[in-house]
């Protein structure tokens, strides 16, 4: 440990940048993520930086040794609130070797996988071009600003090094200024959006109907009319936002790695290259199940839909 830094050089360092809005929906969010850390990665240096969209631009305050607060704007909900705490930290984010994404609703929906998240997997990370996360995916491929696409990683848990933060760039995908929404809940998309049929029916039927047919809904779906079309507008442009993310990810260079492939892949081998990582179906087809193998089709090049 140096005085200058007052850290163990031989720990893996990893910065959390924790996304909320408010606490009464998830009232121990923090204090559950802090614990999963220290009980699955305890040798990890931890440095956590909490933006809440809920507190005004401007506003700090330290909640904890490691822990700090700001305040975010929500404009673009996680994803702005990403880009306050990058642009507050400043040069201290490469001070890591993982920069860690994630938001107050880490654990909601099957959150087995974040059991497998130890230090004997994200010791492999720093020295892959490689980003860590839970892989979601459609029944069929669908198209957004003419990128063909399937699968994604799930927003609210990412591990990814800092070289990748500055090559995206700002976090946010999609502005509220951008084309798509016609104002109508009838038909709430633009005709010419430059997003697919299919990926128009997923939107809508996640947010508001029986969900994307792989089991059920969404929890908090909602009728679409004039009065929450507002709300309707601001939760699909998140879900472009999550989704681009992976796309934009893949379009510099780096691999995508499912939590739950990893986890095995690090349990059998004690050292994982960048070929070791095959196409985001094979990684996922053992832990989805006969049912969902079959849609997943054959594998591209590069682990890319």
């Amino acid at each position: 440990m140096t005085p200058e830094s007052g850290r163990d050089p031989s720990k893996l360092r990893i910065l959390t940048l924790l996304a909320r809005h408010g606490t009464a929906r998830y009232p121990t969010a923090l204090q559950d993520l802090r614990a999963m850390f220290a009980a699955q990665m305890p040798d990890v240096s931890h440095h956590m930086l909490v933006i809440d969209n809920a507190l005004p631009e401007g506003h700090r305050a330290d909640l904890d040794r490691e822990v700090e607060l700001i305040g975010g704007s929500n404009s673009s909900w996680e994803f702005s609130a990403w880009d306050s705490g990058i642009a507050y930290l400043g040069k201290r984010v490469n001070d890591h070797d993982l920069v860690h994404l994630a938001t107050s609703a880490f654990a909601e929906y099957t959150p087995d996988h974040l059991k497998l998240i130890d230090q004997n997997v994200v010791r492999h990370l720093p020295g892959l071009n490689a980003v860590l996360g839970h892989v979601d995916f459609y029944n069929e491929p669908v198209s957004v600003f003419g990128i063909s696409w399937q699968a994604w990683l799930r927003s609210s848990f990412i591990l990814m090094r800092p070289r990748h933060l500055q090559a995206l760039g700002s976090m946010v995908s999609v502005t509220g200024g951008t084309p798509i929404f016609s104002g109508d809940p009838l038909a709430p998309f633009r005709k010419d959006a430059p997003i697919s049929r299919s990926y128009r029916q997923f939107l809508v039927g996640w947010l508001t109907g029986a969900g994307t047919g792989q089991g059920p809904g969404w929890h908090s779906r909602f009728d679409l009319t004039l009065e929450t079309l507002p709300f309707f507008e601001s939760k699909a442009r998140a879900i472009l936002n999550e989704q681009m993310l992976t796309n934009r990810l893949l379009a510099i260079g780096s691999a995508i790695a499912d939590v739950t492939w990893l986890a095995r892949k690090a349990k059998a081998a004690n050292s994982i290259s960048l070929g070791d990582i095959p196409d985001w179906r094979a990684q996922i087809r053992p832990r989805v199940g006969r049912k969902l193998a079959g849609l997943l089709g054959k594998p591209g090049r590069g682990g890319q839909s």
